[in-house]
């Protein structure tokens, strides 16, 4: 009954120095997954290969997975080679901390060209029939122009600068005129003058 009870208890002290023995091979690896450039790499996915578990990083390219020392991770995201991380062996500690760089993985195809027209006399066709080309310089020199701003100032209400500058010009008219006649351009021969001038250069009937 002794050696029954001996052989009992050294299998339950077998376990749990077992058991302890594996806890303490478990490891939390934490790190930061970069580019080559130095810039963290959001929602890269970690990849326990051994233990078949894996985690993503997060938007700042941080994780955290437990594993064991001798395990296999792959680190993969799309557009960058996939890349391999052994946890060391050798560690004692429940911690461990890594800075893991992914390369992109660049694919060099031939150009490729691709044109709305099925041959080129269907593309002969569209060039002779097609629409006079209208760019964003046209459409702002054709708002800009002369006949544009007048049309637009002519439908302007006045705003308190341009009524100020009337009411302005009005009395220095005013003072200039005290004590005579108001002006009358009908009587300036200045004006006459510049009129038959006018008529005779042909500028009255292009206006």
């Amino acid at each position: 009954m002794k050696q029954l009870f001996y052989l009992f208890s050294l299998f339950l002290w077998s376990c749990g120095a077992l058991a302890q023995q594996d806890y303490k091979t478990l490891i939390q690896l934490s790190g930061v997954v970069v580019t080559e450039e130095a810039f963290e790499l959001p929602y890269t996915t970690v990849y326990n290969k051994t233990l078949n578990k894996g985690v993503i990083s997060d938007g700042y390219g941080f994780f955290s997975i437990v594993c064991q020392p001798g395990d296999t991770l792959y680190f993969s995201r799309k557009g960058y080679s996939t890349s391999p991380f052994w946890v060391p062996d050798t560690l004692t500690d429940n911690r461990y901390s890594i800075i893991h760089m992914l390369t992109r993985d660049t694919l060099t195809m031939p150009e490729v060209r691709v044109y709305p027209w099925p041959n080129k006399e269907a593309f002969a066709q569209h060039f002779v029939n097609m629409n006079h080309y209208e760019d964003d310089i046209r459409r702002a020199q054709r708002e800009l122009s002369g006949e544009s701003l007048a049309f637009v100032a002519a439908r302007l209400d006045a705003d308190a600068s341009l009524a100020y500058g009337a009411l302005t010009k009005q009395q220095n008219t005013k003072i200039y005129t005290n004590g005579q006649l108001p002006q009358n351009n009908l009587l300036n021969p200045y004006a006459w003058s510049k009129l038959i001038q006018d008529w005779k250069a042909g500028n009255l009937s292009r206006q």
